[in-house]
């Protein structure tokens, strides 16, 4: 069971860039954007201010104490449309409004600038930016869009996301596989036996992930290895019997285990029709995803 102590999330948060060092903050444009006219700002009744109990679920901003949280914060704000495209963003507001530093605001928006949710230029001030601009891909505004009111789209799309990357990545892992790889695949797949036999579904969850993540690092393709993060991703917040990965049962436990077996083998037609079918297992699915292609 230690093989879940780690489960795979190799995507680079872009949280982690969006930190400034020492001495950078004064040079940042929030620093010299005028406040804007209080016409069409944001409106901050009913906002919760009190930012440890911000959010739903553990994301990579949090964690990392009021900067993290103030992220979730305002990052789940504008996702959901509370802050629409062109409000204006004042720091000084959010910093009293949050009671948070100013330095704790300037990094957060830096983050959520990284985001693509928000931009600054001098003169012009902070703004929310349009869905054009985001990063969808972005674990974090995945997990936005998924608990928000575009929670029905996240779905649909991350489901036609993963039909598009995982059966692909299955057939290019039967050319790549190695002894030990494969033994961590069984291992997930063993895992999540014990743990749907004891109705455990957290367990089952979290060796799905990392089998699923592993098998598009092993593909070969390092643009395909940059995208496990954001299966996993897919995987955490899919929200409902999406796929057959959504809740443990036999058949997805089985068609897991036929993916390593083509593997093992180098069958690489094998392991990518397993993949299908394990990804439209639910009649739902087939209304967002084009038929298994015949080879």
């Amino acid at each position: 069971m230690s093989t879940l102590a780690h489960t795979v999330m190799t995507a680079a948060r872009s949280s982690d860039s969006g930190l400034v060092g020492p001495g950078e903050l004064d040079r940042y444009p929030y620093a010299e954007a005028p406040v804007p006219d209080r016409v069409g700002a944001p409106a901050w009744d009913g906002v919760e201010p009190e930012l440890g109990r911000v959010g739903r679920r553990a994301t990579g901003s949090r964690g990392r104490g009021l900067h993290g949280q103030l992220v979730q914060q305002l990052g789940q704000m504008i996702v959901s449309g509370d802050l629409g495209a062109d409000r204006p963003l004042v720091p000084e507001e959010i910093g009293q409004r949050f009671e948070v530093s100013r330095t704790v605001v300037r990094e957060s928006l830096r983050v959520l600038e990284a985001k693509g949710l928000v931009s600054a230029r001098p003169n012009v001030g902070t703004r929310v930016r349009p869905v054009s601009d985001w990063n969808l891909l972005d674990p974090d505004i995945i997990e936005w869009r998924a608990f928000g009111p575009q929670r029905d789209d996240q779905r649909r799309e991350l489901s036609e996301l993963r039909w598009t990357i995982e059966p692909l990545a299955a057939r290019l892992a039967a050319g790549h596989g190695r002894e030990e790889v494969q033994q961590r695949l069984s291992d997930m797949v063993e895992i999540m036996s014990h743990a749907m036999a004891q109705g455990d579904a957290l367990t089952f969850s979290r060796a799905d992930t990392e089998f699923h993540a592993l098998l598009i690092q092993i593909a070969g393709n390092r643009m395909l290895e940059h995208l496990s993060g954001i299966v996993s991703s897919a995987l955490q917040v899919s929200g409902g019997p999406v796929t057959g990965c959504d809740r443990p049962n036999e058949t997805s436990l089985a068609l897991h285990a036929r993916i390593v077996d083509a593997l093992g083998t180098a069958d690489g037609t094998a392991a990518e029709t397993a993949m299908r079918q394990l990804l439209t297992i639910h009649p739902e699915v087939e209304r967002v995803v084009p038929a298994p292609r015949e080879h």
